[in-house]
């Protein structure tokens, strides 16, 4: 049984190595900034869509229906992305990535004004589909690549090159939300579409140019079969994951910026300024998560690590819906209590970024990542529709308490996350 282990041990150490000798720091770094540029637009974009079409009339249920295939089709994409990616290359997978974005961009950009509105949301929904195919073909490539450049039992490395990535580049997808409610108001839709084109024409033609080959394909062809073989932690993971999006977004997508600009008559620009600043600052957290863990002593979060933090999440989305329940000072409690509400979100969603890694073996990164984002895309789905729904119904105050409800769901997943100790045997085993 021992000997049997430690030959397992020693293949994945030889793979990791000779992954680690093919794959070097400067194609991560152009797999990183490619994913950057693609941020800024999938920011931009977002804000675009929904202050636009909501100023020419949208109820907030069709303003949330213009992002249910953008979250559907993420959801297809991160469920036969890893295997695509492992199977062809990393490098397939984020140039389809950019192109797919481009193709949406340009769509959008070209929308006759003069349609039938019916004609115009099945259009938008179209180029919001293709949209969230790139967002998450992107976004597997760019995750994956930190495993296949970190050593292997280097958990706070991991840790840290997780952080650093979802940090930065969740900032990034903040200024995109200041930048689109910024051209929105300049130089109007179309045009801040056209601008978002040539721009990510340019990171396209530079990856293409200078990005390795053969980034993260594997050495054996995958089968199809892999994508339905998963560990315990992985599937824990997911479902923790599904539910923990699901709460960011069902306030955050439609409910708090509708509120914003109906209820407390904030501009275009303020509620993209307010955006903007709540993402960079959530990232900035992110990116800092490991500062809160002593990695000097070789500590790392594990499955009690999430359950706390899901915990503290629950009890501040609780306290704020209550507040603004109560009407009491709720432009302040918005402001201040949803960036509470960020800072502690960033936490809980760094340590989800590090833990799928940290369960997943280098052969299977792209395969498991994969799987692990599209259970993030459900979530936004879940999110997104339910998002409009109880705003229409209930006002923010329901949207809120739609939260609480999906981070108790949550917390009770979190009990079947591996402890210490159990987290490198699942991933092996």
């Amino acid at each position: 049984m021992s000997s049997t282990a430690n030959n397992q041990s020693s293949q994945v150490e030889n793979f990791n190595a000779d992954v680690v000798e093919q794959v070097d720091i400067t194609s991560y770094g152009l797999v990183t900034a490619a994913y950057w540029g693609f941020t800024l637009t999938d920011g931009a974009l977002r804000m675009l869509v929904l202050l636009y079409f909501y100023r020419l009339g949208y109820s907030p249920l069709e303003v949330a229906a213009l992002f249910v295939l953008y979250e559907f089709f993420g959801i297809v994409t991160n469920f036969i992305g890893g295997w695509i990616g492992s199977r062809f290359g990393l490098k397939l997978t984020l140039f389809s990535g950019l192109g797919i974005q481009i193709v949406a961009l340009s769509m959008l950009a070209v929308l006759p004004t003069t349609w039938p509105q019916w004609v115009a949301i099945a259009y938008v929904m179209a180029s919001q589909s293709l949209s969230g195919i790139a967002k998450d073909l992107t976004k597997m490539s760019s995750k994956s690549a930190i495993k296949l450049v970190v050593p292997p039992n280097a958990e706070g490395t991991l840790f840290k090159w997780v952080a650093i990535l979802t940090g930065s580049k969740n900032a990034l997808k903040g200024v995109g939300f200041f930048l689109g409610s910024t051209l929105l108001t300049t130089v109007g839709f179309s045009y801040s579409l056209w601008i978002m084109v040539v721009g990510l024409g340019i990171v396209l033609a530079l990856s293409t140019l200078f990005l390795k080959r053969d980034m993260g394909k594997t050495k054996d062809k995958v089968p199809f079969r892999e994508l339905f073989s998963k560990t315990p932690a992985i599937n824990a993971l997911s479902a923790a994951r599904l539910f923990l999006f699901g709460a960011r977004d069902v306030w955050f997508v439609v409910g708090l910026p509708l509120y914003m600009e109906t209820v407390l008559g904030w501009s275009f620009v303020a509620i993209g300024t307010f955006f903007a600043v709540w993402v960079i600052g959530y990232g900035i957290v992110q990116g800092a998560a490991p500062n809160l863990f002593n990695r000097q002593d070789g500590i790392t979060p594990d499955g009690a690590t999430s359950q706390i933090w899901v915990f503290v999440l629950t009890i501040v989305t609780a306290t704020i819906a209550t507040l603004i329940e109560f009407n009491w000072q709720v432009s302040w409690v918005i402001i201040l209590g949803l960036g509470i509400f960020g800072l502690v979100f960033a936490v809980n969603s760094s340590i989800h970024s590090y833990l799928v890694l940290n369960y997943t073996d280098s052969d299977k990164v792209a395969l498991n990542v994969g799987f692990y984002y599209m259970a993030n895309a459900g979530g936004r789905l879940l999110g997104t529709i339910t998002s409009g729904l109880l705003y229409q119904a209930f006002g923010l105050t329901g949207c809120l308490w739609g939260a609480v409800i999906c981070l108790t769901l949550t917390w009770l997943i979190s009990f079947n996350l591996p402890r210490r100790g159990e987290a490198l045997k699942t991933a092996q085993g």
